[in-house]
Order: structure tokens, then C-alpha cells, then sequence
């Protein structure tokens, strides 16, 4: 049978919120089979629970949100794509995640700081069967027209992998790769996708700065570009940093659902809001999709069934 995952022992992870800037303390605990992934705002008087599916995602302005049944009035948790990434790439079907403020520490930028600490906790098999959410229906979302357009699929597949293409109006940007295709059976997510980090603009940090949002942001935890180069003394980690880190929130996004995908998702110059459309359109019709378990492993995908290994 392939089993759902957990953690061995709990860990914890100290940082800043890279849009409010400031401290964090999260500390990652194991969770009982069909538990999922749960945030638990242990700041507030009275703990407040806030279980990670689409429809509790409240908010998709620059990070994915998610706040108990999705209310934008109640306390809430922002930028939690990477570390939902690294759960995804490891495997991990259930988590708690206690957290003294309404924002994930963004560590390095990417999700490789997270993978080591989930690593460093160790990944405990349940005996649980693992529930998969195969796509069984082509499902597409579009927005604007001409340059403006922009859009996101996700369509049967035995499997599950990504691909992006992207366009920035930036010559440092687009001097790198702005397409790629990840398999994540291929147990490549560490080396090929959790290094790559977030990114901006200097042009729109200031803008951004005036609406509370990058508040945290600096050079040891983003790529920063200007006009015409990157900014950061070391470079980019790859070649094509740009859109594998894409990529790497796409991942994040789409392990909102609950449970691991089955099926090949696409996008063209999406985000975060497009992400969530497109999950909510995905479970919007039962006829799209089905939940599925593997009493056989060497029924599952291939590669579903390897634990990573350590770092």
C-alpha cells in the first residue's frame, strides 16, 4: 500500500515574513493520517485552527493566503507556498504548524531551507492509504486577451508534472530560460526546483513597500533585478531561476487541494490568484476529479512511492 507521511519528531524554523517583515517562530509537529495540513495561530488568545484547502484561501495578492473558511476578516496566514512546496516535493500528507504571526518566514526564498528542516525531522510512513486527487476532466482558466493573457490548465495525466512559460518585460529575465517542465516522479524536486527563489523588481519595490507588502524582503532572501541586471552579488542559483521558481509555487498552490495531484498542469504567465481559480474550477464539478489510493505500489506512478532521501 503507498501510505500517507508525517514527521518523525517536530522542528521548528525562526525567520521574518517577507511582505510584513516581522519575526516569525513556526514549529512543524507530526499529525494523525487524514489530519492534512493545518496552521494553528498559537499568538491569539484562543489558538485558532486554519486547515489548508482551496476554499480557506482568502487572499492571492503576491503570496497565497489562507484564513478559517476563507473569511478575509478572520485571523489568517500568509505566504505559506513555499513551505506547501516542500511538503509536496517530500511527500508530506499531514502536518501541524504552529505559528506566532499571520505570516510564513521566508527563510532563503525558496523552499530548500524547509526541506532540510523537514528532512532534518525525519518523514514517518502512516498506516494510512495515501489519497491522490486525480484529474479526470481538461479544466482551464483564462484572464485578459493580446499581451495581456494569461492562463492555467490542468489535465488527466498518470502522473503528475508541471510546466511553465513565462514573459517579463525585463531584459535580465528574459536573458534566462522562461520555459520548463518538472516531473515530480522523477525525485528531482531538491536539486532541480527547491533552490530557486522569489524575485522583484527594484522598479516596483517601492510601490509595494507603500502598501505594506516586501516590508521584509532583502538580498539574502530574494533575487532583486533592475532594468537590466541581476543584483545579487552570487548570481542566480540556475540558469533559469526565473521560472522554476514558478514552478516551485505552483507547487505550493496546487498541494492546497488537500491531496497530492494526479495530472499535468500548464500555465502561461499565471500566479498565485490563477492557481487558486483554477483548483476551485477543478473541484467546482465532482465529474473533474476523483480521490484515489494504491493498494498496490507498483500501481502508483513511478517514483510516487520513493522516500527522498536524507540531505
Amino acid at each position: 500500500m503507498l501510505k500517507q507521511r508525517t514527521l518523525k519528531s517536530l522542528t521548528r524554523a525562526v525567520g521574518v515574513g517577507i511582505h510584513s517583515g516581522q519575526k516569525v517562530e513556526m514549529t512543524l509537529r507530526p499529525a494523525a493520517p487524514d489530519t492534512g495540513i493545518v496552521f494553528r495561530r498559537i499568538d491569539l488568545n484562543t489558538p485558532v485552527d486554519i486547515p489548508v484547502r482551496a476554499s480557506t484561501v482568502c487572499d492571492t495578492r503576491m503570496a497565497t493566503t489562507v484564513s478559517p473558511g476563507g473569511d478575509p476578516g478572520a485571523p489568517r496566514v500568509q505566504t505559506i507556498e513555499h513551505l506547501l512546496s516542500a511538503c509536496a516535493g517530500l511527500g508530506l500528507d499531514n502536518l501541524y504548524v504552529d505559528i506566532n504571526a499571520d505570516e510564513v518566514p521566508i527563510l532563503d526564498g525558496s523552499a530548500a531551507s524547509y526541506v532540510f528542516l523537514l528532512q532534518s525531522a525525519g518523514i514517518q510512513l502512516q498506516d494510512a492509504p495515501k489519497r491522490f486527487l486525480r484529474v479526470k476532466k481538461t479544466v482551464e482558466v483564462r484572464q485578459g486577451e493580446g499581451k495581456r493573457l494569461m492562463w492555467a490548465r490542468l489535465e488527466p495525466f498518470h502522473g503528475y508534472t508541471l510546466s511553465f512559460q513565462i514573459e517579463f518585460d525585463n531584459p535580465a529575465v528574459a536573458a534566462t530560460g522562461q520555459q520548463f517542465t518538472f516531473d515530480m516522479g522523477s525525485g528531482q524536486y531538491k536539486k532541480q526546483i527547491a533552490r530557486a527563489r522569489t524575485f522583484g523588481m527594484t522598479k516596483d519595490i517601492e510601490l509595494m513597500r507603500s502598501r505594506g507588502l516586501t516590508l521584509g524582503g532583502a538580498m539574502d532572501n530574494a533575487i532583486v533585478v533592475d532594468d537590466y541586471r541581476v543584483l545579487n552579488a552570487d548570481g542566480l542559483r540556475y540558469d533559469d531561476e526565473f521560472v522554476k521558481h514558478k514552478i516551485l509555487d505552483a507547487i505550493g498552490d496546487m498541494h492546497v487541494a488537500g491531496h497530492p495531484l494526479l495530472g499535468a498542469y500548464t500555465s502561461f504567465k499565471g500566479g498565485h490568484a490563477l492557481n487558486n481559480q483554477l483548483l476551485r474550477a477543478l473541484l467546482a464539478d465532482e465529474a473533474n476529479y476523483e480521490i484515489v489510493s494504491f493498494e498496490d505500489e507498483r500501481e502508483a506512478p513511478q517514483g510516487f512511492a520513493a522516500l527522498a532521501p536524507a540531505w
